[in-house]
C-alpha cells in the first residue's frame, strides 16, 4: 500500500498542472438506483482522464540526467496523454509506443498535447505488444522508461484522485466503484481509503473480455492471461503490475466483470440522457452499478468516470454491442430454399411487424435446393426473440442463432 503522506506529496506536486475535478451527484442515477450516486469527473483533466496525474508525478522526479537521456513509454492512449503533456510541460522527449489498434482519435491527441518533444510509434496489436517494443528501446537507448501502472511514483499520482474525493464529500462514503486496467488507478485510490475510509466497500470493475485482475486474484498470484477482447482498449492488458496486484489483492472488498456490451449501453445513456461523453472504460464503473442494485439502495456511491478520450468513428460499434446486449440485435445463418418467393415469405410469415432485418448476405449457387444467407435482424422487444424462433422452427426453417456461438459471430459480424 502507498503511505498516505506520498500520496499527498503527489497532491502538492500536482498543483496547477492537473484540475481538481468535480464530484457531482447525478440525479438520474440515485433516482434509477434509490441511493446518492456521485460522478468523480476525471473526464474533464487536460488530457482527458487521470492518467495525466502518474505520468506527471513520475517524470517530474526524473534527475536532470535522466530527464536529459529522455523517456519512453508505451499506452493504449490515455497514459501517452498524459506523459505527452508531462513532457512538454517539462520540456523532456519522449517516444511512445502505442498499439497498432489505437483510435485514430487518441493518436492525435497525443501528438497534440507533446508537440515537438514527442515521437508516436505504432507496433503489436494489444498493449502488451506495445510494452515488450519500448522496454526494448528503453534498454537499447538509456531512455527511462514511464510505466502506466506499475510504479509507485504513478500508483501515488493517481491516488489523487482519492484524496480529492474525501476532500469534496462530508458524507460517508459506502461504496467506491472504479474501473482497473493494469491496476495503477485502483492501487492508488485504494490506498487512500484504506487509511481515511476504511468502512467504504471498495469495487473494482473489469471488462469481462480482459479480466486480468479478477484472474490473478482467483489465482492468488499474478497472471498472463493468452486471450483478451480489446474492445475496452483503456482497460484491456493480458498482465496487471506486480505492485498494483499486490496492492489490490489485500484491499479490494470485490472485483466485478462487465460486458463490453453493457458497457457500450452506459456510453448511449450517458450521452443522450447526460450529455456526457465517455471512452469505454470510463463508463466501466458506471455500468457496474446494475449488479450491485440491491446492495447500494439508499446508499452513498461513488463511480470514478476515468476518461472521456472516444473516437467518434467507433460510435455505430458501439450502439451495434449496445443492441445485442440488450437482446434487440440478432444474427442466423438461414438456410433459404433458392426459389423465388422465399424471402418473401420469410419477411412475410416469421418476422413481426416491428421487426426489421438490418443485415443480409446471400449468394446463390447453382444446383443446389438450400443457400445459406447470413442475416441481421433488429427487434423493438427482445421477448420477441422466441416467437420468431418458433416460427422458423414451426415453417421447418434451417437456421443457427450467430449470438449464441461466440467464435463463429465475432468472425462473421465484429
Amino acid at each position: 500500500m502507498i503511505h498516505l503522506t506520498k500520496i499527498q506529496e503527489a497532491a502538492d506536486n500536482l498543483k496547477g498542472v492537473s484540475v481538481h475535478t468535480p464530484l457531482v451527484k447525478n440525479e438520474n442515477l440515485s433516482e434509477r438506483f434509490d441511493a446518492q450516486v456521485y460522478l468523480k469527473r476525471e473526464d474533464l483533466q487536460p488530457v482527458r482522464s487521470y492518467k495525466l496525474r502518474g505520468a506527471y508525478h513520475k517524470i517530474s522526479s526524473l534527475s536532470e540526467t535522466d530527464r536529459k537521456s529522455g523517456v519512453v513509454c508505451a499506452s493504449a492512449g490515455n497514459h501517452a496523454q498524459g506523459v505527452a503533456f508531462a513532457c512538454r510541460k517539462l520540456n523532456i522527449k519522449a517516444v511512445i509506443f502505442m498499439p497498432i489498434t489505437t483510435p485514430a482519435q487518441k493518436i492525435k491527441q497525443v501528438k497534440l498535447f507533446g508537440k515537438e518533444n514527442v515521437e508516436v510509434v505504432l507496433k503489436g496489436d494489444t498493449f502488451d505488444d506495445a510494452y515488450n517494443e519500448a522496454l526494448l528501446f528503453s534498454k537499447e537507448n538509456k531512455a527511462v522508461f514511464v510505466h502506466p501502472f506499475d510504479d509507485e511514483w504513478v500508483i501515488a499520482g493517481q491516488g489523487t484522485v482519492g484524496l480529492e474525493i474525501m476532500e469534496d464529500t462530508k458524507n460517508k462514503i459506502d461504496f467506491l466503484f472504479f474501473p482497473i486496467g493494469g491496476g495503477g488507478l485502483a492501487a492508488g485510490v485504494v490506498s487512500v481509503f484504506k487509511q481515511l475510509s476504511p468502512e467504504t466497500k471498495l469495487i473494482g470493475v473489469e471488462p469481462q473480455g480482459a479480466a486480468s485482475m479478477k484472474t490473478s486474484l482467483e489465482n492468488g498470484k499474478n497472471t498472463a492471461l493468452t486471450n483478451i477482447d480489446k474492445f475496452i482498449d483503456g482497460a484491456a492488458v493480458k498482465r496487471v503490475g506486480d505492485k498494483t496486484f499486490e496492492i489490490c489483492q489485500h484491499s479490494l472488498d470485490d472485483i466485478v466483470l462487465v460486458p463490453e456490451g453493457k458497457v457500450c449501453t452506459t456510453i448511449l445513456k450517458l450521452y443522450n440522457q447526460e450529455a456526457i461523453v465517455v471512452e469505454p472504460a470510463g463508463a466501466l464503473s458506471i455500468a457496474a452499478l446494475d449488479l450491485y442494485q440491491d446492495q447500494i439502495r439508499g446508499k452513498n456511491v461513488v463511480c470514478i468516470v476515468s476518461g472521456s478520450n472516444n473516437d467518434i468513428t467507433r460510435m455505430e460499434e458501439i450502439k451495434e454491442r449496445s443492441l445485442i446486449d440488450e437482446g434487440l440485435k440478432h444474427y442466423f445463418i438461414i438456410n433459404f430454399p433458392q426459389r423465388p418467393g422465399a424471402l418473401k415469405e420469410f419477411v412475410n410469415e416469421v418476422l413481426g411487424e416491428n421487426d426489421d432485418i438490418t443485415y443480409f448476405q446471400f449468394t446463390k449457387k447453382n444446383n443446389r435446393e438450400e443457400g445459406p444467407a447470413v442475416v441481421g435482424v433488429e427487434l423493438k422487444y427482445s421477448s420477441d426473440l422466441d416467437s420468431m424462433e418458433q416460427k422458423m422452427k414451426t415453417k421447418k426453417i434451417n437456421y443457427q442463432h450467430l449470438n449464441e456461438q461466440k467464435e463463429l459471430f465475432t468472425h462473421l459480424i465484429l
